[in-house]
Parts: structure tokens; sequence; C-alpha cells
């Protein structure tokens, strides 16, 4: 059985070393195989044992974008830490609730990625989590890395540019990968009275922006005054179960 190699990346402070050992713990109960777990990082403190340590990859950006989703093109880099094959990239925030092998089964060779959930219909992924075969999309990252000022004027973030770099990205299937409170939590005035239910076809769950994973486990929902009677959500009883 052939390896399965995942990556993530963690930078600065406001996820701490309990959010990859968790998303470490994560996919090793749901995937089958030899596992390559990688996370590319600046602080290695805390990490479990198992977890393949590497540097943030070099990257050219200025200043005011160096700690934002733009750098995780530098995964694209090729050579990059010996990495081969299909490559499965996930953000640290979001969790791990089924079987991952069908992302490594699904349309091997090509990039695949989930459909943005507020932009369906418009062929923008979102990135928390992807996969993409390593070397065969190098130039998206040197391209960036000549011309930061260019692509950022053209592009919002990360995901639209590598949407319009590759425009024939393969999505998901749409119960597999789901958003916590664009798809989980339901719609006012409902989301007062039942709690976040987990679909079973599910393997990911994200969390983009708030509320992180411990706040929508306790029922907390930071958000202006004005926004809370839509932005609220009861407690998620089964993130204790998976987020471990």
């Amino acid at each position: 059985m052939s390896q399965k190699t995942v990556i993530c990346m963690k930078w600065g402070t406001r996820y701490g070393p309990e959010y990859v050992n968790r998303l470490y713990g994560g996919v090793t109960r749901n995937i089958t195989g030899p596992l390559r777990f990688i996370c590319f990082t600046d602080d290695k403190t805390g990490l479990s044992q198992g977890i393949e340590i590497q540097p943030l990859p070099r990257i050219n950006l200025p200043e005011a974008y160096k700690w934002t989703p733009w750098r995780k093109l530098s995964c694209w880099q090729y050579p990059l830490a010996d990495l081969e094959g299909d490559i499965l990239f996930l953000d640290i925030d979001l969790i791990v609730v089924g079987s991952l092998d069908d992302l490594f089964a699904f349309a091997p060779g090509e990039y695949c990625v989930i459909e943005n959930w507020t932009q369906k219909g418009r062929g923008i992924g979102n990135t928390s989590a992807y996969r993409f075969p390593a070397g065969k999309y190098e130039q998206l990252f040197e391209i960036f890395d000549a011309n930061p000022d260019q692509v950022l004027g053209e592009c919002g973030i990360e995901q639209q540019y590598i949407s319009k770099y590759i425009p024939n990205q393969r999505f998901w299937p749409a119960d597999w990968c789901l958003s916590y409170k664009h798809d989980l939590v339901p719609k006012f005035p409902l989301n007062w009275l039942k709690p976040p239910a987990l679909p079973s076809d599910a393997r990911i769950i994200a969390f983009t922006g708030r509320p992180d994973p411990d706040e929508a486990r306790a029922g907390q929902w930071q958000a202006p005054w004005y926004k809370k009677f839509y932005k609220h959500a009861k407690p998620a009883s089964w993130i204790d179960e998976h987020w471990r």
C-alpha cells in the first residue's frame, strides 16, 4: 500500500501546538496505510511525536502579507521536503470526522479542492483542504514569487489566485468537506433551538473565521452584538469525540 502524505502549516501565536496535535490525531484515526504527516512551522514547541517537522518554506511576501494565507502558496514550490505524488493539505483549525482515504482516491494526479461555500458556481476553491500533485504546478509558486505585487493586485486571496491559475480544478463531493457555520449551524431562528448536527457522510469540518473549534464546542461565537441573533450556535457535543 502506497504512502499517503498529509501536510499542514502553523505560524504565529493564534493557534497553539494542540491544534496540530489534534489534527494529527484526527488524520491517524481516519486514514489507512503508511502515513507521512508534516507540519511546516516556525515553532515546533509542543508538537507530538510522529509529526515530521519542517521549517516554513521560503516565499517572497510583502511585509503586510507575511503572516496571511498567502504563505500557503510556498507549499507549491518544487522540490520541497522530498514531497512526491499527491499531497493533501489541511488547515490546522479544521476537524477530521471521517475517512480521508476517499480524498486520496478521488481524481488522482489532479488538483482537488473544496468548492467555496460562499461562491458556489463561480469556480472558486476553498483551500482549507486541498490535494495537489507535487511538482505539476510549480509555476504557480514561481509566478507569484517573482512578482508578488502584481498577483496581489489582481487577486484578493490566495485561493482565488490558485483557481484562476488552475481552471480545471476538481471539487470534492459537496458532502465530504463541510463548513461549520455555513452547513452545520441551523438557520435563524433554529440556531437558538437546535445544536449543529454532524452529517454521517462528512470527512472534514472547516472552521473559517470564527468560531474556532473550542468555541464551537462551548457554544461561543465572537461577534458584534447586532449580529448575535444569527451568529449564535448551541454547543456542538460531537467535537469532543473527533477533536482530540
